[in-house]
């Protein structure tokens, strides 16, 4: 899971056992983008509607290959909310059965005439104690879905945090403990609240709306591995699982990739059958990355139960010059407020550039197409008020519309004003004593990292090369200096300055 993984690998086998076994190839794949109407440009995406055959890949070919071309006759005619959200604010990439999950999603109740709601799920992984932008889209997916009057099902990744996705990644992840992985859980949980609204209960059977978390650790644990071998690993082919791009992409680097690595597609599939049979899961949502991983779900939940599972991926979202979604200078942008502030959070979203601010309205705001649509006229000077209500609308869905208030004030006084003081309310802040203080002091460099404000002692000091690193407005020259008590010169804070639109505040206590 990467998004749910389910890679319980530790309850089948132990970890040092599937260890020993790698597989190594090299193989290729073109990645191309195509267009929708209105401007939408979702990346290429291959679109299966018909039952997975035993040889269907997830190759990607040329751009007629787009969701947007072979199934634009079916998304001109979708009659569920939610999938006209998807296709009109660009969140589609990949969908099986377009048709008929419309039907699903659209359906109503013969009896009543109520809408019947469709309970869909998404995965994520424990391996930090907070999530970051990167994770946002997937975020945003499940709020629709909601708002839609569909059920979101949460799925924590407990199990598979053990053994992390291997999708994309160079070589294996760190192997988390116990209370590794429950502390980084206690630490993701909470965000979901800000965009969801949870049952009491995680009972099967709803009629509601209301989101319910659950943890995949609750029935990996307690697979017992020849049993599960033989009830669903006869289901998968190793030819078939090796024609899936995510493998054959990690393939094809020079670190091993482990057979407990390998069994995380069968134990991903695992996780769509179970949430199906607990909870009546028939939707998996995802990134383009898990689309083979979301295949095999669907496969293995016609071959054991019949059921009609369906899956549904976004495009992985990057910046117009490529680079990954979430990333900064002064590292993750992290979504949980005691690790990026405020005002931070609002100034990652007020430097989008020129080119990406209108697609992230789309995807990360609530804001009426239309409104976006008169955002996008706006040309030269002027495109920095698309980018003002792009950092007002996202900071306000995580954090709250209250803080942007502060957040407003802090902007005016630090960057407009001629004089007087900053107001710095919004800003990050980290403390130190008259102890901290004394002899040398505290280097500069450890403070820009505890801020935030660099990612490294190293990019401190290249900040501080560079000229750009600044306290109370003076240029700071000695990258080993230090911050002492007359650095205050009488006052109770300092505001240090990344740049020309990050900074932090030391106070002392």
């Amino acid at each position: 899971m990467k998004w749910s993984m389910a890679t319980a690998s530790l309850a089948l086998a132990s970890s040092a056992c599937c260890r020993a076994f790698t597989l190594s190839r090299s193989s290729t794949t073109t990645f191309v983008s195509s267009s929708w109407r209105q401007g939408l440009r979702p990346l290429s995406s291959l679109s299966v509607s018909a039952p997975l055959s035993e040889d269907a890949t997830e190759v990607v070919g040329d751009e007629d290959t787009s969701i947007y071309v072979q199934e634009a006759e079916a998304l001109g005619k979708l009659k569920s909310g939610f999938l006209q959200t998807m296709r009109d604010r660009g969140f589609m990439h990949q969908c099986t059965g377009l048709v008929e999950l419309d039907k699903q999603l659209s359906a109503v109740d013969e009896e009543t005439k109520e809408p019947l709601i469709v309970s869909a799920y998404l995965g994520f992984d424990a391996t930090a104690d907070s999530l970051h932008v990167g994770s946002l889209l997937q975020i945003m997916i499940l709020r629709h879905l909601q708002q839609s009057g569909h059920r979101p099902i949460v799925l924590i990744g407990g199990a598979t945090s053990k053994v992390g996705d291997p999708t994309g990644k160079d070589e294996s992840r760190v192997l988390l403990d116990d209370a590794t992985i429950q502390h980084n859980i206690d630490g993701i949980s909470t965000v979901f609240e800000k965009f969801l609204t949870f049952s009491d209960s995680s009972d099967a059977k709803t009629t509601t709306s209301d989101a319910i978390m659950v943890n995949n650790d609750d029935w990996l644990s307690e697979l017992k591995y020849l049993e599960f071998l033989r009830d669903y690993g006869s289901q998968f082919t190793i030819n078939r699982m090796l024609s899936f791009e995510s493998v054959k992409l990690r393939l094809a680097r020079e670190a091993p990739f482990s057979f407990l690595e390998f069994n995380y597609m069968i134990l991903q599939a695992y996780d769509f059958l179970e949430l199906y049979r607990r909870y009546d899961a028939r939707l998996q949502l995802g990134g383009s990355d898990q689309w083979g991983n979301i295949l095999s779900g669907t496969e293995l939940g016609r071959r054991c139960d019949g059921a009609q599972l369906f899956g549904l991926t976004a495009p992985l979202i990057t910046t117009s010059d490529g680079k990954k979604m979430g990333k900064t200078a002064g590292g993750a942008m992290w979504l949980n407020a005691d690790k990026v502030s405020e005002y931070d959070y609002w100034q990652f979203w007020r430097n989008t550039s020129d080119e990406d601010v209108i697609r992230f309205l789309k995807l990360f705001t609530e804001l009426p197409l239309e409104k976006i649509a008169e955002l996008e006229k706006l040309e030269g000077a002027g495109i920095n008020d698309a980018k003002i209500v792009l950092a007002d609308e996202a900071t306000a869905l995580l954090h709250g519309r209250e803080c942007l208030t502060q957040i407003h004030k802090t902007i005016e006084s630090m960057f407009s004003s001629k004089g007087g003081t900053a107001n710095t309310d919004s800003l990050p802040r980290i403390f130190v004593s008259a102890e901290d203080l004394a002899g040398d002091g505290v280097r500069f460099a450890d403070l820009f990292l505890e801020l935030g404000l660099a990612s490294s002692k190293k990019d401190a000091r290249r900040l501080i090369q560079g000229g750009g690193a600044k306290i109370e407005g003076e240029k700071i020259v000695d990258e080993t200096g230090c911050l002492t008590a007359a650095g205050f010169d009488g006052k109770t804070e300092v505001t240090l300055r990344a740049g020309k639109k990050r900074a932090g505040v030391v106070e002392l206590q």
